[in-house]
Parts: C-alpha cells; sequence; structure tokens
C-alpha cells in the first residue's frame, strides 16, 4: 500500500525527516472501530456464557440443590410416624404412613427420590423407588457398609443429625446428591435417605453450550454485516450535526450529537449539545412558570366557583325557612286569627323552621371540621353492634311513625376501632336516609360482614333504586335526588357528605349499591389496631 502524499521517484529531503519527530494522532474510521468493537463484544459475550456455564452452573446447581435436600428433610420431620406400627405391608406393598399428597408433588416436581426405615431395617415410607437400591444404601450408610462401592464426596455435614454428599452410583451408572441421616432430634431409631440425580444438569450444560455456540456465531454474522452496512452513515458527522441544527431551530432539544470523529467535529457537537441543554432548561423553567401560574388561576377560579356554589346552595337552603319564619311571625303580630288553635299552630311552624336551620348550620359547621382536619379523631376500641342497637332504640319513636320493619340480627359483640361517637353519627345518617325512603315492604336490614381484618357495616332499605346518573354525586353537598321529597323530610343534603368525610379521615371504604328490590348503603371499619 502506498503512503498518502508519496508518489514513484519522489524522494525526501532532510528537513522533511526532520519534520516527522512527533507522530501525528492516529484516526481509525467510525466504520471499522463500531464494526469491531460490536463483534468483539458480541464474541466476548458467547465466551464468557460458554465457560461460566461448563465451570459454575454445576456448581451452582448442587449449591441449589443441597437447598432443596434440606428442605425435603423438614418436610419429613413433619410425618407423623410411629416406630411401633409403622411397617411396610408386603402383599399390599404399601406404606402404614400416610403420606400427603403435597409431599409427593414436592418430591416429584424436584426429581425426588426418597426412604424412611426404623433401627430394625424395616421400611416405614418410600417414594420414587420400589426395588431395595435407597434401601441398601441407606442399610450400608447407617451401618458404615460399602454395599455398592460408590464414590461419595462430602458437601455439608452436621455431626449427629445429617450428611450431604455427591455420590457416584456404579450400578446406575450416575452421579446423584443426597442427604441422609436421622430424622428429627429426637427420632434416634428413624433414618433416611433423599437423592437426586445430577445428570440432566450436565447435558443441560453441553445442551445450551452447543446452542449457545451456533446461535452465537450467526448472531455475531449477522451482526456484523448489518453494522458494517449502516456504519457508512455514521462516518459523516458533519451531516448529523446538519440536522441537529435543524432540530434545535424547531425546538426540539432531544437530539444530541453523538458520533466521534476524532477532530474537531466533535467540539463543535460537545457545544451544540451544551447549548441543547441550555436552551431547554432554559425554556423548561418559562414553562413550568406558565404551567404554574396557569394553575393558580385555575384554582382561583376553582375556588371562586365553589364559593359561589355554596353560598347559592346555603341561600337556597335558608330562604324557604326564613320566609315561612318571617310570614308566620308577621301573622301573630297582626292578629291575623286569634283563634288560640291557629296561634299555636303558627308557633310550631315558627319553631320547626328554626329546629331546620339550626341543624342544617349545625350540620355545615360539622362538615367545614370534618373537610378541614380540625375536628381530631378519637380512636378506640367499642362494640359496632351494641352501638347500632342504641342507635335503632333512640330512633325506635320515628321507626314506629314510619311503620317501618328493622332486621338486625347481630347478638355476639363485634370489636372495631375507630371514634365511637362520629359512626354513631355515620349509621344513624345511613339508618335515617334509609327510614326517609322506605317503600314497598317498608324493610330496612343491617348486617355485619365478617372480612378478616374488616368489618362491613351495611344498610338496606326496600324502595325505589338510585338512577345510576345520580350515584355519582350522592356524597357532594347539598345534592339531593328527589327535591321535593327531601324538603318533605326536611333533608338538606348534606347527611352523605358528612358521612364522605367521616369514613375517609378514618381511612376507610364507603359506597352505595342499587338492588332490584331497594338500596344499600354500606362503608368499612377495622377489626384491628393499625399500628
Amino acid at each position: 500500500m502506498k503512503r498518502a502524499g508519496t508518489f514513484p521517484g519522489h524522494t525526501e529531503t532532510t528537513k522533511q525527516k526532520g519534520s516527522r519527530k512527533k507522530k501525528p494522532p492516529k484516526f481509525h474510521s467510525i466504520r471499522s472501530q463500531i464494526a469491531v468493537l460490536f463483534i468483539g463484544m458480541l464474541m466476548l459475550a458467547l465466551v464468557s456464557i460458554t465457560v461460566i456455564n461448563g465451570l459454575f452452573l454445576e456448581t451452582y446447581y448442587i449449591s441449589k440443590k443441597t437447598d432443596v435436600l434440606l428442605e425435603a428433610m423438614h418436610s419429613l420431620e413433619t410425618l407423623d410416624i410411629n416406630v411401633s406400627n409403622g411397617e411396610y405391608d408386603e402383599d399390599t406393598e404399601e406404606d402404614s404412613i400416610d403420606i400427603p399428597d403435597e409431599l409427593r408433588k414436592e418430591s416429584s416436581e424436584n426429581n425426588l427420590s426418597w426412604i424412611i426405615i426404623n433401627g430394625d431395617n424395616r421400611r416405614l415410607a418410600y417414594v420414587g423407588d420400589k426395588n431395595s437400591i435407597l434401601h441398601e444404601r441407606l442399610f450400608g450408610y447407617i451401618y458404615d457398609l460399602d454395599l455398592q462401592k460408590a464414590r461419595t464426596k462430602t458437601i455439608e455435614e452436621k455431626e449427629g443429625r445429617y450428611i450431604i454428599q455427591q455420590v457416584n452410583d456404579k450400578f446406575a451408572g450416575m452421579d446423584y446428591v443426597e442427604i441422609w441421616g436421622r430424622l428429627g432430634e429426637e427420632a434416634d431409631d428413624i433414618f433416611f435417605l433423599i437423592r437426586t440425580p445430577l445428570e440432566s444438569i450436565r447435558e443441560s450444560v453441553e445442551i445450551s453450550n452447543s446452542f449457545y455456540f451456533f446461535v452465537g456465531i450467526s448472531i455475531i454474522f449477522i451482526s456484523g454485516s448489518i453494522i458494517w452496512m449502516i456504519t457508512k452513515r455514521i462516518a459523516r458527522p458533519i451531516s448529523e450535526l446538519t440536522k441537529l441544527s435543524e432540530r434545535m431551530s424547531n425546538l426540539d432539544f432531544d437530539a444530541r450529537y453523538q458520533s466521534r470523529a476524532g477532530n474537531e467535529i466533535d467540539v463543535l457537537g460537545d457545544n451544540f449539545n451544551r447549548m441543547s441543554k441550555q436552551l431547554e432548561r432554559t425554556i423548561s423553567e418559562l414553562k413550568s412558570a406558565n404551567n404554574k401560574l396557569q394553575q393558580d388561576i385555575e384554582d382561583k377560579i376553582k375556588i371562586d366557583k365553589m364559593r359561589k356554589e355554596f353560598l347559592d346552595n346555603v341561600s337556597h337552603e335558608l330562604k324557604t325557612p326564613i320566609a315561612l319564619i318571617q310570614g308566620y311571625a308577621e301573622g301573630l303580630k297582626e292578629n291575623i286569627s286569634e283563634d288560640p288553635e291557629s296561634r299555636e299552630f303558627y308557633c310550631d311552624v315558627i319553631m320547626d323552621e328554626s329546629a331546620k336551620m339550626n341543624k342544617l348550620v349545625k350540620n355545615l359547621l360539622t362538615l367545614n371540621q370534618l373537610e378541614s382536619g380540625k375536628d381530631e379523631v378519637v380512636m378506640e376500641r367499642f362494640d359496632i353492634a351494641e352501638l347500632i342497637r342504641g342507635v335503632l332504640q333512640s330512633m325506635d319513636i320515628m321507626i314506629q311513625q314510619k311503620d317501618a320493619k328493622v332486621i338486625f340480627e347481630a347478638e355476639s359483640p363485634v370489636y372495631v376501632w375507630a371514634d365511637e361517637f362520629k359512626i354513631e353519627e355515620v349509621v344513624t345518617n345511613y339508618t335515617s336516609n334509609a327510614l326517609n325512603h322506605l317503600a314497598g315492604e317498608r324493610q330496612i336490614e343491617i348486617k355485619l360482614i365478617d372480612e378478616q381484618d374488616r368489618v362491613k357495616i351495611t344498610v338496606f332499605n326496600t324502595g325505589k333504586p338510585i338512577p345510576e346518573e345520580d350515584i355519582p354525586n350522592l356524597w357532594n353537598k347539598f345534592y339531593k335526588v328527589d327535591k321535593a321529597r327531601t324538603r318533605e323530610y326536611g333533608g338538606s343534603g348534606i347527611g352523605l357528605s358528612i358521612v364522605k368525610a367521616i369514613i375517609e379521615s378514618l381511612n376507610q371504604e364507603y359506597g352505595v349499591q342499587n338492588y332490584d328490590n331497594g338500596v344499600e348503603f354500606w362503608f368499612t371499619l377495622d377489626r384491628k389496631s393499625q399500628m
């Protein structure tokens, strides 16, 4: 190969020779560098996998099998073995010991054969070997008799308990890993032997190494060809920088210069990358500030909207009772009716509407405390069944007025952890809500459902199911499915909102479910203290 800049017949001067004291840096084509690097890495990976498999896979396999043998030994220790009755039945070829199906399955999955004998050399139980090989081998181990001329290599030993060893069985022509010894600390007259073959792992190593070799050669050939073809484009860093500048002009800052040509183009590419990162960071900060500002504006609009809706709802709820109070008070003042019964009726209306306003204001204050987190939760252990019975007793007059049949059959105590005062409020709300929406058979059924560490409390009432489109809004403040009926029994649409706030403050769940003949509201409580 002719050297660049050298022509036939050309003679170098002494001055030219002296100028080559410092060798210029060597530049290799990107194409060849990438091809050699990738092919070398593939070959290294192939060789490493083959060597690791050959050197360490069998050792790793034996260590894992050792753990399996120990686990199997512990499983055998759990068997109910009676030395006096545990005799092998020669007629039926069955053991008197009941071997669980799970133990048989475990032995089959791990390719284990095992046997248990007593001090009189009677077989008590076995799995996987109906002939006498294991029996004879265990007998030889116990009395230190090399009956089968096997070569053994001790892996682990616990004096007086067990020995784990690698054995070459000449009769079977195979290597095994086995464990034998006394079964349990107190079972001096019961011995066991568990073994598993090693041939499968050696065959697997040979197959995997052969597979890796042929697959690796194919991958190296295909990958090398592909890399050699595509590196032609990578060798053009100027084109990459041009594309990079175009993407940056379109505010695409994910683009990065990644080539390495070994010259000033790399420095230029690094400058492009730094400039791209700085621009991206600056624009990201501007977008973040803009998004935060937009979020603040949206939050302010949302708060203003909620405030307006709240005022509208409160005004709407208070408007009717205030108007009634004002009208009847003026009637009393102007002596519209001198009849004592009429005046008493006027006073009853005023007192009733005042009570509704008072209840609404109290509920609003309670809900505000719950939602703001100012109402402290007092966790205590109490009987939820007794609490429900107390609520039903206090509402007995209302139940009779509604001609309702209440079913609650919990007799034994069911203790839960929660705020008893708040849970009483929840049960009262659910029960009152059920009474006000009774129809059909006019039945209310309260259940306590055990869910392991939790109790699910359900309140079902017969009546008309709730429209599906209204269910997601039931827990919103002032929401009413049937406004006329709600007004009839004095409801304000806040009760379920209070339930929601209480249950969420206790980190529990709540909900509602429709049935063909009624509606069921429910919530959950912990049976155990959550530390």
